[in-house]
């Protein structure tokens, strides 16, 4: 009898001890557990993601010999299921490690050969889990090998996906930049521009005849050439500068982020237009996201606050100005962009646009296409989305990088609205 009652208590110890063990590992109450680590390694981009289940407090840090990014997350636990250390096979970095570090902070190592440009880290709250940490390596520097990283120190900020190129290989489809955060483009190799055949737009449109223009003299002052727009008093226009606050956008060779590029462009192009009597609108006209939720929003909620300005402010159209980016420094020209499914009306503020603009800035075209961006796709009047040049192309950064640069770009953009209205 007494043989019997050990065996059962033996038993009995054997199935409850894990359990006890697994209370043990539990996460103490008012912590932070981070549960899991996901890793998506890019053309141009490394992003870890770490899932948590519950806010998330972090500080980062840079140490050296290796050189490596440290992000230390207060008041956590780590979940023994998850894999301590992995190696990365990315040009971005090379090893990844997670620890309990103190009773109180896990630690996340990831060591890499970087600079002082490209690296940030922040928060997104739902999805699969209700808050998660990343941290993202990517836009390298095209005159090196080597990514270059941007360091944050804690401050939330939202990540914001790139456009594909403009220019792709038959059978490739155009991506909505709402929609990807990467892709990968090495079987893309064409990055010599070429003016494409215009897309029959879905209404007729009736071409009106061509007004007689004064040539444009490249010695002819900005102030001058200002003086000869006409059809713009009384248009309401929405300017939406492409990106914005924790959004950089894509990085020139040199450093230069888009998001200041497309606002510089777009307060030169409110001046003018408003010197003819436009009534102009911007989406924004600082450093900073647009939705009242900031760097929290969803690239959603980003892009329909965009949307959301332009439609209550009833404009006649919306113009959203950007920089293209492609792997390849050698990709150049410019490009506008206009709903497949919209007017005819759109297309043709979309070519007029992209035709007044190569004739300022001298960039070579690479045609009027049709495209499912969110903001054109989402506004009430004639919407376009106008590349300007590619920002990774050393000498169309150091153009729209210029006063006059910026200049020409204004006024050739205000020149192709000109033409759409008259």
């Amino acid at each position: 009898m007494h043989r019997y009652l050990w065996t059962v208590l033996l038993v009995l110890g054997c199935i409850l001890l894990p359990l006890f063990n697994s209370s043990a590992e539990a996460a103490p109450k008012g912590t932070t557990g981070i549960v899991g680590v996901r890793v998506n390694d890019g053309d141009d981009k490394l992003r870890i993601v770490v899932d948590s289940d519950s806010e998330i407090r972090y500080e980062t840090s840079v140490l050296s010999n290796p050189q490596r990014i440290v992000v230390d997350v207060k008041n956590a636990w780590l979940s023994k299921d998850i894999k301590k250390e992995m190696k990365l096979d990315s040009r971005f970095a090379s090893k990844f490690r997670i620890a309990q570090y103190n009773e109180s902070t896990v630690r996340i190592v990831v060591e890499s050969n970087i600079g002082k440009n490209n690296y940030s880290v922040f928060t997104i709250d739902g999805g699969n889990s209700p808050a998660r940490l990343v941290l993202d390596f990517g836009n390298l520097n095209t005159d090196s090998d080597q990514a270059t990283i941007k360091l944050s120190n804690g401050t939330p900020s939202k990540p914001k996906p790139k456009p594909v190129p403009t220019e792709v290989p038959e059978g490739v489809p155009h991506l909505d930049r709402s929609e990807l955060s990467i892709y990968r483009v090495r079987d893309l190799e064409t990055d010599n521009p070429k003016e494409k055949e215009k897309p029959a737009p879905k209404e007729p449109a009736t071409k009106p005849e061509p007004k007689e223009q004064k040539p444009k003299n490249d010695s002819q002052s900005v102030d001058a050439q200002i003086a000869s727009l006409t059809e713009l008093k009384g248009r309401k226009i929405t300017i939406d500068p492409g990106h914005g606050g924790s959004d950089s956008g894509a990085i020139g060779p040199s450093g230069i982020m888009e998001k200041d590029i497309t606002l510089r462009i777009s307060m030169e192009l409110k001046k003018i237009l408003e010197s003819e009597g436009a009534n102009v609108c911007m989406t924004r006209t600082t450093d900073t996201e647009v939705s009242p939720r900031k760097a929290h929003a969803t690239d959603i909620e980003e892009l329909q606050a965009r949307c959301d300005i332009a439609n209550r402010h009833n404009s006649d159209i919306f113009i959203s100005i950007h920089m293209d980016s492609f792997t390849k420094p050698t990709a150049h020209g410019t490009t506008g962009y206009y709903y497949s499914g919209g007017s005819s009306a759109s297309y043709r503020l979309a070519d007029s646009i992209r035709s007044a603009l190569i004739d300022q800035i001298k960039t070579e075209s690479r045609g009027t296409q049709t495209c499912e961006f969110y903001v054109v796709r989402h506004t009430d009047m004639p919407a376009t989305l106008i590349e300007v040049a590619f920002i990774s192309n050393p000498k169309e950064e150091k153009l729209l990088n210029s006063s006059d640069g910026i200049k020409k770009a204004a006024l050739g953009i205000a020149d192709g609205i000109s033409d759409y209205f008259g």
